[in-house]
């Protein structure tokens, strides 16, 4: 059995956030996504690559919520493509879903942040101190 679950954005972790629009207002209950996800040979999450008419990437450094670990996500897909996660490390796991998930007009952005966080110790990118430079720069490209 193959799961295909909906969410509301994806990190460059491959982390999926299914239920809290920015961390904190319930869009929706995750329902069966759990079970579908860590019980399937193969767990696919979909979203659009962008939402409030493409002011707003939905794949972003950080999700605001963790409905669902890298671990449980093998394959995300937008319109823009699909990211096949599985054996990859974290690295390149956000090189891959910036290639094939991400919008063109944040591909910049985000590939900006990623080389940023690789330079930081440790084995998970992560930059402290941009994801919140993401988030607003996301919701104004020209920025």
């Amino acid at each position: 059995m193959t799961a295909i679950n909906g969410c509301l954005e994806m990190d460059l972790q491959g982390q999926v956030n299914s239920s809290h629009v920015l961390g904190t207002k319930i869009m929706a209950g995750i329902g069966g996504t759990y079970d579908y996800a860590r019980n399937s040979p193969c767990s696919i999450f979909i979203a659009r690559s962008t939402t409030k008419g493409g002011k707003i990437s939905t794949i972003v450094p950080f999700v605001s919520h963790v409905d669902h670990t890298e671990h449980d996500v093998d394959v995300l897909v937008t319109e823009q493509g699909l990211a096949d996660l599985r054996g990859k490390d974290p690295r390149e796991r956000g090189w891959e879903i910036i290639r094939k998930c991400a919008y063109p007009d944040y591909r910049d952005l985000l590939s900006d942040y990623l080389a940023r966080a690789e330079k930081e110790p440790g084995h998970i990118p992560f930059c402290p101190r941009n994801p919140v430079h993401f988030i607003c720069a996301s919701r104004n490209p020209a920025a």
